[in-house]
């Protein structure tokens, strides 16, 4: 009888989840802040990931990174942030009853996004900007809207590494 066990240190779905969000992030041009985001179905499928950065066909060399100065020389006007590219590039268009997951807490302008496609719950790593107007606008409207709940992510671990060495497989 072969007695050996499965492995017990696995990623839980919300650790494998928010990690795909946190590498999605690193796809980001942006010199600040980068975001990413995943987005979950009931049957623990990804259906959606995004980053911030700029709309296709935008030259990210030709538009400015800057988050302060004269509005059309910032990054604010041209930027999608990751919720809206999770959602944009979903497989399904019918996103109700999925989860998404995003390393900072969404903007206003994100969560009506959220809201609007059907997604029944956010997990977010940080919450930095909670006493922004944005946020606080965010929260105002999900404590509103009935079919979605929040809350934040608790890692069970610091750091997950991923090996690029195929020997090690």
């Amino acid at each position: 009888m072969d007695d050996t066990k499965k492995r017990s240190d696995y990623l839980s779905w919300d650790e494998y989840f928010m990690a795909v969000a946190l590498l999605s992030a690193e796809r980001s041009k942006d010199p600040s802040t980068q975001v990413g985001a995943c987005i979950a179905n009931r049957q623990n499928k990804i259906v959606g990931v995004g980053y911030n950065g700029f709309p296709i066909g935008c030259s990210d060399d030709e538009l400015p990174w800057s988050r302060q100065g004269d509005f059309l020389s910032t990054k604010y006007p041209y930027v999608c942030h990751a919720e809206l590219n999770a959602v944009l590039n979903a497989i399904s268009t019918d996103l109700s009853n999925c989860r998404i997951y995003v390393g900072l807490f969404p903007c206003n302008e994100c969560t009506k996004v959220i809201i609007q496609s059907g997604i029944e719950e956010i997990i977010y790593l940080s919450d930095k900007y909670r006493e922004s107007d944005q946020v606080r606008a965010s929260k105002r409207m999900l404590d509103m809207a009935s079919h979605i709940s929040y809350r934040q992510f608790v890692p069970n671990r610091s750091s997950i590494l991923i090996d690029f060495d195929i020997d090690g497989l």
